[in-house]
């Protein structure tokens, strides 16, 4: 039945009716707004790495970079390690993000800017939580017809998948989702890895994989001896000199920073542990969790080059076939094992989604300017409601992507668009609402400009420099993120220094409440202001000048700060020694 063995289905039966009763229970934990849209902020470390780990990790990254190592080699393993270099940054990052003791990331524009600017963060961070649910749905989905041989269609798989995460999402709110999320993230591990030791095995080790990989290539260039072949041995290369090299390497890094502070699901995630100690070590660690799984990911990625020559234009499929032609192989019910696990990845990401732009509606928008005082039960409803809704959107989006790696990429610069207006505005005291919307607007203008195909047809006659090749169909990625990211800032900054300054009582109390950490046990009663008593944190200015506000980093903070880097290390060097076994 659909592809699948009866102890296929069975596991998944047992998987799907057990995920959806515990989300279900958690249900019942939800008395008001904030337990439903931060679960309660109680929970701690162990949770707060997996939801972390389990928002952020779903099998759509896993499609998107297996389908890049196979185009690009094992620099595709950039596409999911853009935020390798900003991992360490979780450490100072997280607790700025708890201390705003907000619901929302709406509540951080509103309290710094204005209640227009919130407005503004809420239709973008909708938005672009719609598109990450659709790439999520639409790689899933690929995934799910090569596992079943082409039985169970994309577009059906889109609908089960959808129905079931919104079954226990809608009802249990982000607790439900962080619960989930543990149980959800291990098997996500299980997914990642369960695969490559059958694929290496299969394939003779790692000598067998250089073996095939040089012998799909000799067989490229006995095909098209004319053509664009890669080398056999800078196809191993984390950094090629091809596609994915240094610069690119570079920019979607610089891109990543930016724009992670205003992925709407981070506020929520960050806020939802009891301490700030809870969240440091629930976002720094959960995702060293996520790049530790990148590195299979990107191996089965090479694997695909030496066992499915040719799929170049369908490369969305390789995961997918690779498990359909090797569990079944192994043992009986590995099938459903590896379909459970990939529907717990996409779930555990796309119910905290879900929630998160419930929260950002309910909060910004239908409270304040459409019903302010209405009960917390009533909030709870409108979430729920436009939890659906949101989800609506993911799925039209997803049967409107072309492919994964075109979704991903979009991904990837609508975060960073308002990014600007969030450090800007953390940093610098003369940032200013007009100048958020100039600089906003112009970046999105910017992308929309260079993504026409006119565009592409002047800068190839007259600004080559922006084309990775004279031929091709579109703008160099990190080139066009450089013309976005110069032109916001520049915005920023020049609109700023035109217009009004910033009322400096209101940012005195914005400045106070991120200088004060937050205490176990503190009530909060709004966003972004400090608890009744409670007395702000001193000032420990980096930059003394009045219109900086950069304080300087504890002895914890920098000893946490570079222990992470050195996990960025330990990676990098992994990786290094694996792709050089049996060279």
């Amino acid at each position: 039945m659909f592809g699948l063995e009866i102890v296929d289905l069975i596991t998944l039966a047992v998987y799907l009716l057990g995920i959806t009763a515990l989300g279900v229970w958690m249900g019942k934990t939800i008395k008001n707004s904030t337990d439903y849209f931060v679960g309660g902020r109680r929970f701690g470390k162990l949770l707060g790495i997996f939801s972390v780990f389990g928002a952020g990790t779903h099998s759509d990254q896993a499609v998107s970079v297996v389908a890049k190592t196979y185009t690009s080699g094992m620099s595709g393993i950039w596409y999911q390690w853009l935020y390798l270099f900003v991992t360490p940054f979780n450490w100072w990052i997280a607790p700025i993000l708890r201390r705003c003791r907000a619901i929302t990331t709406g509540d951080y524009f509103e309290a710094r800017y204005s209640r227009g600017v919130a407005t503004l963060y809420v239709l973008v961070g909708i938005g672009n939580m719609m598109v990450a649910i659709g790439v999520m749905l639409k790689g899933s989905g690929a995934v799910i017809r090569a596992v079943t041989g082409g039985q169970v269609s994309e577009g059906w798989a889109i609908v089960w998948m959808t129905i079931m995460f919104v079954a226990y999402g809608v009802v249990g709110g982000l607790a439900a989702a962080i619960v989930t999320d543990f149980v959800q993230g291990l098997l996500t591990i299980v997914f990642s890895f369960v695969l490559l030791p059958f694929a290496l095995y299969r394939i003779g080790g790692f000598s067998g994989l250089h073996e095939g990989v040089a012998r799909t290539i000799h067989a490229m260039q006995g095909a098209d001896p004319a053509g664009h072949v890669p080398d056999p041995e800078k196809i191993w290369s984390l950094a090629s000199p091809g596609e994915i090299g240094y610069f690119y390497i570079a920019m979607i890094v610089i891109n990543a920073l930016i724009g992670i502070v205003t992925q709407p699901h981070v506020m929520p995630i960050s806020g939802a542990v009891k301490t700030e100690r809870e969240s440091q070590i629930g976002s720094v660690y959960g995702s060293m969790i996520k790049r530790v799984c990148t590195i299979a990911w990107t191996l089965l990625g090479m694997y695909a080059i030496a066992a499915y020559p040719g799929l170049t234009k369908e490369s969305d499929q390789c995961f997918g076939l690779i498990a359909h032609d090797l569990l079944p192989q192994m043992m009986p019910g590995l099938i459903g094992i590896f379909i459970a696990a990939l529907l717990a990845s996409i779930m555990s990401s796309c119910d905290a989604f879900m929630i998160t732009c419930s929260a950002l509606f309910t909060q910004n928008i239908y409270r304040p300017f459409i019903a302010p005082h209405e009960s917390q039960r009533h909030y709870v409803g409108v979430g729920r409601v436009a939890a659906v809704l949101t989800v609506a959107g993911g799925v039209l989006i997803a049967y409107a992507l072309e492919n994964v790696i075109q979704g991903l990429e979009l991904l990837w610069k609508v975060p960073a668009m308002m990014g600007i207006a969030f450090w800007a505005g953390l940093f610098w005291r003369r940032a200013t609402a007009a100048a958020v919307w100039c600089s906003t607007l112009t970046t999105f203008a910017v992308v929309y400009v260079t993504s026409q195909d006119w565009f592409v047809d002047w800068a190839r006659v007259h600004a080559g420099f922006l084309l990775f090749t004279q031929h091709a169909d579109e703008l160099h990625l990190p080139r066009q993120m450089v013309l976005y990211l110069a032109a916001g800032a520049i915005v920023m900054v020049v609109v700023s220094l035109l217009t009004r300054a910033p009322d400096a009582e209101q940012l005195d109390r914005f400045y106070s409440v991120l200088r004060t950490p937050v205490q176990p046990g503190e009530v909060i009663e709004a966003p972004l202001t400090l608890p009744r008593g409670a007395s702000p944190g001193p000032q420990r200015k980096l930059i003394d000048h009045h219109d900086f506000e950069i304080q300087r980093p504890t002895p914890r903070g920098l000893s946490g700060f570079f222990l992470a880097w050195g996990l960025v290390a330990t990676l990098i060097a992994l990786v290094c020694v694996l792709v050089r076994i049996g060279a």
